[in-house]
């Protein structure tokens, strides 16, 4: 069965008919800006650096919570990123039996490169907008996330994105 081609349907004024559009439009942006990583992570190893990059130090149970999942699952995710070099463990200064997790350097390059060219890919996209529909997405984006703040929603993952 083939995708129904909803290009040229109108939004009702208010943009209320565009919503379900919206979130499959959002979807596709995320899929499209995701193809631009390379290996060799996967989407939750990506997931994991980006948020090492944003908490340098935590421990394993704090780097769990933070991507909703186990310590023993996020303790094999560490393993993985250890040996393709883009993982530091490293004593604690808080407690002897705990380590701290760090990116690497490598981890830290790669994370940059992998921004440089998201970057460049929704920006060349963007120069072929026009000017009043570069400041309408950027208006509706802003509005998104503010609401997303001021609502605490934690599935849409904005960490990776950004």
């Amino acid at each position: 069965m083939g995708a129904v081609d909803r290009s040229r349907e109108q939004a009702a004024p208010d943009g209320t008919a565009a919503v379900p559009d919206l979130a499959d439009l959002f979807e596709a942006v995320f899929e499209r800006v995701r193809d631009v990583s390379p290996r060799p992570l996967s989407v939750s190893q990506l997931r994991a650096v980006v948020v090492l990059d944003r908490h340098d130090g935590v421990n394993l149970r704090e780097l769990a919570e933070r991507l909703d999942s186990t310590p023993p699952l996020v303790s094999r995710l560490c393993d993985r990123l250890e040996a393709v070099g883009f993982l530091e463990r490293l004593p604690s200064s808080r407690s002897r039996r705990e380590l701290t997790l760090r990116l690497s350097d490598r981890g830290r390059a790669y994370l940059r490169e992998l921004r440089a060219r998201r970057r460049e890919s929704v920006e060349a996209l963007l120069a072929k907008m026009s000017p009043a529909g570069r400041v309408a997405l950027a208006t509706g984006l802003q509005e998104y996330r503010d609401l997303f703040e001021a609502h605490g929603d934690t599935t849409a993952a904005p960490e990776l994105h950004q």
